[in-house]
């Protein structure tokens, strides 16, 4: 038997908070690799960009998800990958280098205005001011292979030593990943509503 506590004594119970962002860039990977360019707009569908490398409703599970053999058929909830320049510019003065561009480790949106965007909990709405709706899912953990690329781009002598760095320093600034609730169309310059959904920590 459980000794069960009335709801949120002794916790600490945050409540529901309301932000205003804009998108400040728009990226999609149309070939067949994860590295994104810049774009006009960007279609969101249930299925994410159309055309984009991380398109699709579902995926394979990967290192992220030990819980399942790799290559596990499962639900695609990293469809849209957001990052903000503010914490980017974070990890590239602890790399050393003189940038990170979002192109470099296959952002998709480039999110103006929101404090520590990647501290964002699972649940938050980001409501488009054109009609699109996006669901974050998670902290986008930072990889060897994003930081590969990012330091072949950055032109760093041991891109190796960078992809390492890079997964070690980026932590918790490496944004988000999210999926696409309502579809819609977004464009650079669009005003974005967030919806940070009310928080606590489980204790069991």
């Amino acid at each position: 038997m459980f000794d069960l506590v009335p709801a949120g004594a002794g916790d600490e119970i945050v409540p529901v908070r309301k932000l205003a962002a804009r998108v400040a860039g728009i990226y999609s990977a149309t070939g067949d690799h994860f590295e994104t360019r810049a774009v006009d707009e960007l279609v969101f569908g249930f299925t994410g960009i159309e055309g984009d490398f991380h398109a699709g409703m579902t995926r394979r599970a990967g290192g992220r998800e030990p819980w399942y053999p790799r290559g596990t058929e499962m639900r695609n909830a990293r469809q849209i990958s957001l990052i903000a320049a503010d914490e980017l510019a974070v990890v590239a003065e602890r790399m050393g280098i003189a940038a990170i561009e979002p192109e470099w480790v296959g952002a998709n949106l480039v999110i103006e205005g929101v404090p520590n965007l990647s501290m964002l909990p699972a649940g938050t709405l980001l409501f488009f001011k054109g009609g699109a709706t996006l669901k974050v899912d998670a902290q986008n953990h930072p990889c060897r292979y994003a930081g590969r690329l990012m330091a072949e781009r950055a032109g760093m002598t041991d891109p190796e030593a960078g992809a390492l760095a890079f997964a070690k320093l980026a932590k918790r600034l490496r944004g988000l990943v999210a999926w696409v609730e309502k579809p819609g169309t977004v464009r650079a310059g669009e005003e974005i509503s967030l919806r940070i959904p009310e928080q606590w920590i489980y204790r069991g």
